[in-house]
């Protein structure tokens, strides 16, 4: 995204948190002592909250029309809010009508950032409701283990990463996939975030929900490939070089793949340290041939 989307995002989300962070240590529904626009504190809220969000993404993303009114740089904010206002004012939460009209008044790159601004508000939203249910930690590990499943099942990483293949027919899967095997906070993620619009690779946008999960908790996600499990010893020494090396807690999540003979392959965030006796084998091979 260019500088003006970016910024556009980050004043949304910043409204995203003054309207769902608590005013108090109760968790109710309270409204805002300034503005007097009702607030989401609660699990439930917060989930119908991320729903509509999601579905708002989908059907900008359909609208290319709409998309362009709600984003056109040549009206004013207020006549943009103003439009959102009327569209959705009678279909939609106050709290959801709020987001839309803030979302309405930046300024845009272009059309399409949108979608991608009301993706990102769904998946806070979603993940806001995880933390007030006491669930982050939960949702993280159903996350990282469903990435697994997928990567380790290349029909379903295909059909899943596949953008012609039908949303319904995605989303059928998904629900015989899920059902009952994890909590509806992932459900909801998993399954409007690999059938929503612009999905790609089903094992980066899987890891992706994972990270922003753990950068709620206030920490880095190091993936660890390793040819045999490690030892607690070993993991506990593993996260505390990490920790020293990047400057934050480091949560490991540890693969195991024979592939790689010995050593580590450890990913954080764009980052890959490949420390695997295949990598220097590879490289070796290289150098010879070369």
């Amino acid at each position: 995204m260019d500088a003006s989307s970016r910024a556009a995002i980050a004043a949304a989300r910043e409204r995203l948190a003054e309207l769902t962070r608590p005013a108090s240590g109760v968790i109710e529904r309270t409204k805002d002592r300034l503005t007097g626009q009702p607030r989401a504190t609660s699990g439930p809220e917060l989930l119908a909250l991320a729903d509509e969000l999601f579905a708002v993404a989908r059907l900008l993303d359909g609208q290319l029309t709409l998309r362009r009114a709600l984003s056109d740089p040549a009206g004013k904010p207020e006549d943009r809010a103003g439009l959102a206002q009327r569209l959705f004012g009678a279909r939609v939460s106050p709290l959801a009508l709020d987001l839309i009209e803030t979302v309405a008044r930046q300024r845009w790159s272009r059309p399409s950032d949108l979608v991608d601004a009301f993706m990102e508000l769904a998946i806070e939203a979603s993940q806001e409701a995880a933390d007030a249910r006491g669930e982050l930690d939960s949702v993280e590990d159903e996350l990282f283990r469903f990435g697994r499943i997928v990567a380790a099942d290349r029909e379903l990483a295909r059909i899943l990463s596949d953008r012609a293949a039908p949303a319904e027919g995605k989303r059928a899967l998904l629900d015989r996939l899920l059902a009952g095997r994890v909590s509806p906070i992932s459900e909801q993620l998993l399954r409007n975030v690999l059938t929503g619009p612009h999905a790609g690779n089903a094992e980066v946008a899987i890891e992706r929900l994972s990270e922003v999960a753990s950068r709620r908790r206030g920490r880095s996600v190091a993936r660890v490939t390793s040819a045999v499990a490690l030892t607690s010893a070993q993991e506990e020494r593993l996260t505390e070089v990490l920790g020293r090396l990047y400057g934050r807690r480091v949560e490991l999540q540890v693969i195991v793949d024979p592939s790689v003979i010995g050593g580590l392959i450890v990913q954080v965030g764009d980052e890959v340290i490949d420390g695997s006796i295949a990598h220097r084998l590879e490289a070796a091979q290289r150098r010879l041939a070369g």
